[in-house]
This record gives C-alpha cells, sequence and structure tokens, in this order.
C-alpha cells in the first residue's frame, strides 16, 4: 500500500517516537455476571465548527492507515486530535494516570506514547494534558514474551523466540514510516469516556480480549452526535432495537457488509455486477473513524446523476473540493431520497438533509466523495462514516443494527469499579518529519 505523505514542517530532519499500544486481555471484575459498560463520548470538533478541508483532511490522513495492520497516528507533527474524531479517557497503571485514547472501529490495537518520546505533545487543542507513558513508574507492569500465548496467537510461532525474549511488534507503512516494539502488560480503568477504543475484528482488539476473558458479551454499540459533537460507547450486553440485521463478512480485517443495490427516488441505479462484491480493497466497510462517505467513482458519478437529474436550474461550483449550489428552499422538497439496500433487507435510509449540509448562507454542498480521487488503494471501496446512523456490532450473531440518526440527550457512565488488565506493546515509530 501506498499513503499520502504527511505534511511536513521540517522535511530534513527525522524525529523518533516511542510509544506503546495497549492490548486488553483480562477483565478483573466480578465473576458473578458479565458487565455491561455504556460510555460517554466527546467529538474532536466539538467547541468549534469544523470546516469541510477539516473533514477531508481528517479523512485523507484516516484512508491512509486504515488498509494497514494498524491504526496509528505518527506523532511529533502536531496534536494527536489530528489523528480521530472521538477520543476516550482511560487510566493506565498502578497508581493510575489519565490517557486520552480515540475510538474507532476501523482499529485492533489501543496505544498512546512512551515517556522515551522527546516530540510528543504534551497537550492537545482540546484543552487536556496528554500524560507520556512510563513503565518503570507503573507497579503493574510486566514483560510479555514471545512464547506466551497472547504472542503465539497474535503472530504465529515466531522464529528465533527463546525465553524472556520479548513480543516484538511491526508494521511498515506506504509513505516510509514505520513502527516496531514489544508488548508489555499494566493494568487500564474506565471510568467516563470522553470519545480510541480498537473494535476491529482481531484477536488483538479490546473488544476480542474482553470477551475472551469471558467478562464480557462480545458486541458493542456506538451512537455518535454529530450535531452536539457527542454520544455513547457501549460494550457488553446491547438491548437490540426491533430492526433487521445484516452480516458481517466473514475473514475479512474490517467490518466489511454487503452492498447489494443503491436506490435514490424509487429507482435503482444501475450499476456494474462486481461493484458490490468482497476482496482485496474491494467491498463495503462501516468505520467510525471516517467522517464522511466515499463511494468508487462509478457509484459516485450515478449517484450524483441520479440525484441532480432534476434540477437543471442549478448552478455549481466546488469549495474546497465539494459539489456545492446555492439553494433557498428545503433540500428535503427539491431533493430525492437514497436508499442503500445490505443482505437480509436491510435498508439504510438518507434523505437529503444527511447527504446535503450547508457551508454559509443558502450554500449547499453533497457530502458524499468520490473514492477514486482518494488513495488508489481505496478507490474501488465503499466507506461508510460514522455519523449517518447509530451502529451495534454482535460479533456473537455476526450481525450489524442500524438505527436512523438522532440527537442524544445523555447516556449513562461506565458503573466498573476495578481495573482491567492489559498488554501494552511498546514500539518504535521512525518517520520523516
Amino acid at each position: 500500500m501506498m499513503s499520502p505523505r504527511r505534511p511536513s514542517s521540517s522535511p530534513s530532519s527525522r524525529c523518533l517516537l516511542l510509544g506503546f499500544i495497549l492490548l486488553l486481555v483480562l477483565l478483573a471484575l466480578s465473576t458473578s455476571a458479565r458487565a455491561t459498560g455504556v460510555f460517554k463520548v466527546r467529538r474532536k470538533f466539538v467547541g468549534r465548527r469544523p470546516t469541510v478541508g477539516d473533514l477531508r483532511a481528517h479523512d485523507s490522513r484516516r484512508h491512509s492507515r486504515i488498509l494497514s495492520a494498524v491504526d496509528l497516528p505518527l506523532g511529533g507533527l502536531g496534536l494527536p486530535t489530528d489523528t480521530g474524531l472521538y477520543f476516550a479517557e482511560i487510566g493506565i497503571g498502578m497508581p493510575s494516570k489519565k490517557y486520552y485514547v480515540q475510538v474507532d472501529t476501523g482499529s485492533d490495537i489501543l496505544w498512546v506514547n512512551c515517556i522515551s518520546c522527546k516530540r510528543c505533545p504534551r497537550k492537545s487543542d482540546l484543552g487536556v494534558e496528554l500524560t507520556l507513558y512510563d513503565p518503570k513508574a507503573s507497579g503493574s507492569g510486566s514483560l510479555v514474551s514471545c512464547q506466551e500465548k497472547f504472542c503465539v496467537s497474535t503472530y504465529g510461532d515466531i522464529p528465533g523466540c527463546e525465553a524472556n525474549l520479548p513480543c516484538q511488534y511491526s508494521v511498515m507503512y506506504g509513505d516510509g514510516s514505520s513502527t516496531s516494539g514489544y508488548f508489555v502488560t499494566d493494568t487500564i480503568q474506565y471510568n467516563q469516556v470522553s470519545g480510541n477504543h480498537q473494535t476491529k475484528p482481531s484477536n488483538s482488539s479490546m473488544i476480542s480480549q474482553l470477551a475472551s476473558s469471558g467478562k464480557v458479551s462480545k458486541i458493542f454499540a456506538h451512537c455518535l452526535d454529530t450535531i452536539n459533537g457527542g454520544g455513547i460507547f457501549t460494550i457488553g450486553h446491547v438491548v437490540q432495537p426491533k430492526v433487521k440485521t445484516t452480516p458481517l463478512v466473514p475473514d475479512q480485517p474490517h467490518y466489511n457488509v454487503n452492498l447489494k443495490a443503491i436506490e435514490v427516488g424509487g429507482a435503482f441505479l444501475q450499476l456494474p455486477t462486481d461493484l458490490f462484491d468482497t476482496g482485496d480493497k474491494k467491498g463495503t466497510i462501516i468505520d467510525s473513524g471516517t467522517t464522511l462517505s466515499y463511494l468508487p467513482e462509478v457509484a459516485y458519478k450515478a449517484l450524483m446523476s441520479a440525484v441532480l437529474s432534476n434540477r437543471p436550474d442549478l448552478s455549481f461550483f466546488t469549495n474546497q473540493d465539494f459539489l456545492c449550489f446555492r439553494y433557498t428552499g428545503s433540500v428535503d422538497d427539491g431533493f430525492p431520497e437514497v436508499v442503500f439496500h445490505f443482505e437480509n433487507s436491510l435498508l439504510l435510509n438518507v434523505y437529503p438533509h444527511d447527504y446535503l449540509f450547508q457551508n454559509g448562507d443558502n450554500i449547499y454542498c453533497v457530502g458524499w466523495q468520490n473514492g477514486g480521487l482518494q488513495s488508489k488503494d481505496g478507490k474501488d471501496m465503499f466507506l461508510l462514516g460514522g455519523s449517518s446512523s447509530i451502529k451495534i456490532r454482535d460479533d456473537k450473531s455476526g450481525a450489524i443494527y442500524t438505527v436512523d440518526a438522532h440527537n442524544i440527550s445523555s447516556g449513562r457512565r461506565l458503573q466498573l469499579g476495578r481495573s482491567i488488565l492489559l498488554l501494552l506493546p511498546t514500539l518504535l515509530c521512525y518517520f520523516i518529519c
């Protein structure tokens, strides 16, 4: 994969990022019943109205990572909020220290920066202090060897593995950056989530490790409020809404679903039959870490043609790479409804006020993006962002539930009074900055 080069403030210098990845392995809760947690979530752009350029820039960085083995922001160039829209507050170590992490269904490894990192940011534009992890300062941390079950189940038999050698991790990015390191164990405490829990379907994800401990059901749900900049994230048992479900595609690194057809104003788009196939760099992915929705070029052009076919009176212009126009009426009255048809007859209704966003007085822009203009690795994928609906993922039944988006007024706090034991791999990240 080749990802776009990240912006540079000093192109000739090289930076060393020391961080570590947090992987959940055991829940230290009561064994009498499985727990359920509901977290409050905060949005990256809360407190200010993001420009469409902000959203596109975020998604561009996101897409350069989504096809890799780990969702990894390459620190040292700016604030941690450059890497995600929603973040959570957790406690790590004994005694516990506060950390902020991104909530993201497209990643499988939870990580924070290490104390050895000299250029990692200490404060974000959200007004929160950022803590660097010091393994020597935690009384509950210990090294994970390459012979331990977690390491073998995650990476298989490791050549040259001997007693007391660490469980190592490594990945290379298309822009030349790389990460490597080793795992340690430590404890994590959950209080109130402020918005990167990794829930990607892999053995190393937080959800998978929680479920393997037998303390929670392998199910999670998230509801992201794009209006007020908040939401909730739930793990464990979830009261399922009375809606239809669609199964996940098995053996995929991300949450792939089977999109069958697209309907505009009651008429189905005529698209190539293989466009919806799932395969290498193809298919439909649900990802809360992506803000907008991206369609393959052939689908995007057909969709836009159908949506705008009855509006010859409009004059279009480009604003920050978005297709925009002036309109004084109600968009719900003047434009058609779009319906995405998924397997098992699950329908996702997208109304004009969902896919047309206001970008000034009487100016509307189209929120859908042409995936063909993104990285070549993602040009044939349908990538559905996290702001369109509530999503519930049940790993046991292999289903995703969707509910039309709505405002969120409140959410219960997580009632976990004890600690959770984690696996934490330390990592080195070399990159041009």
